[in-house]
């Protein structure tokens, strides 16, 4: 970690390079016996039973889903990570049959239609007994803009009597997206079961420091583009200094649970479209996804779930799936069993939000 020059802005010869790495959303080696990570002060370290888990789902239906691995594969080699607890897993349907409200990253939606998304993690959650939607926000909008339309959205859905079933989760910008409308608007709390991120901007990046809005405003191109223009606060609300000011300022709320699940992937499990970020955020810490430091994705006072080995667009976007050509040229290590890692996930929020823990 180059820890003296986490505040340098990036070289005007690699912001371009950077911002694509950004916007899209010799070579170092995993270090001897795994990455070596701090855990803030105030994070449960829920790494264990995650991990028991998220091997229990892999295990006992992962090699009938999509880009199966191991569990030694799908998570990250990371140093004093706790042991199981040796629990048993419960694998059958859901009883809570909790709703996951995904609030994607930056530019998803005028991507959207070229990605050609299948409804696979879908129809996989609601065989669970689970259900999964998307909440659209501004694909170009910043994040008090989008904490607004969230906000607007969860007013929207119908009451249920009982206990919350919504889990939110926010991938990349999705998440301080979700931090900002939970503490904006008081009133959804109460309908909120819990808050996941995966791979969340929550202390921003440096990626964001020297990038313009204009360059962001090129998603409206892409090809089958639907997306508006914004409010043109997109990349700035995702520079550090931006977000770590709002953190500061803004305490989370200590009724709503809040969860991280962090990409840190080996190198040679970056994308090569991914690398010229990867070696500009290895300026200042190698323990990054291409996009994101380690560091900047663990929600404060929350529950860390764990380390997984994919960058930051393989655990969400399943570009190779729907354009091998392009996974074969410049995405080239885009696989990552989502389903199972995601069902994991949900498994293990709504075990820990079982009245009995």
């Amino acid at each position: 970690m180059v820890g003296s020059g986490r505040n340098r802005p990036l070289g005007p010869r690699r912001a371009a390079l950077a911002a694509v790495a950004l916007l899209l959303g010799g070579c170092a080696t995993t270090p001897p016996g795994g990455f070596v990570v701090e855990i803030p002060p105030g994070v449960t370290d829920d790494r264990g039973r995650f991990s028991e888990v998220y091997c229990a789902v892999l295990d006992s239906h992962g090699t009938s889903l999509p880009d199966h691995r191991s569990c030694d594969e799908a998570l990250s080699h990371v140093a004093g990570t706790p042991p199981p607890p040796g629990r048993p897993v419960e694998l059958g349907t859901s009883a809570r049959r909790l709703v996951i409200g995904v609030v994607p990253g930056i530019g998803y939606r005028c991507v959207a239609g070229w990605l050609e998304t299948t409804s696979s993690v879908r129809d996989h959650l609601r065989r669970q007994g689970y259900d999964l939607k998307v909440i659209e926000v501004d694909a170009l909008s910043g994040t008090t803009t989008n904490a607004r339309r969230i906000r607007d959205a969860i007013v929207a859905m119908p009451e249920e009597p009982g206990p919350a079933r919504l889990v939110l989760l926010g991938y990349s910008k999705g998440t301080p997206d979700i931090l900002e409308a939970i503490v904006n608007y008081p009133e959804i709390r109460p309908r909120i079961a819990g808050v996941v991120s995966i791979a969340g901007a929550v202390g921003g990046s440096p990626l964001a420091e020297d990038a313009n809005e204009w360059m962001a405003d090129a998603f409206r191109f892409f090809p089958g583009a639907d997306c508006g223009k914004g409010d043109d606060q997109s990349v700035a609300s995702l520079r550090p200094d931006v977000r770590r000011r709002w953190l500061a300022e803004h305490p989370l709320p200590p009724e709503v649970r809040f969860y991280s699940l962090v990409t840190l992937p080996d190198p040679d499990r970056i994308s090569w479209v991914l690398k010229p970020g990867y070696w500009r955020l290895s300026e200042y810490d190698a323990r990054n996804d291409g996009q994101v430091l380690y560091s900047d994705q663990i929600i404060p006072s929350g529950s860390l779930l764990g380390f997984v080995n994919a960058d930051h667009w393989a655990v969400v976007l399943p570009i190779d799936r729907a354009h091998p050509v392009v996974g074969t040229l410049f995405v080239n290590d885009n696989e990552y069993p989502r389903e199972a890692m995601l069902e994991a996930v949900v498994r293990f929020v709504e075990e820990d939000l079982s009245p009995s823990r």
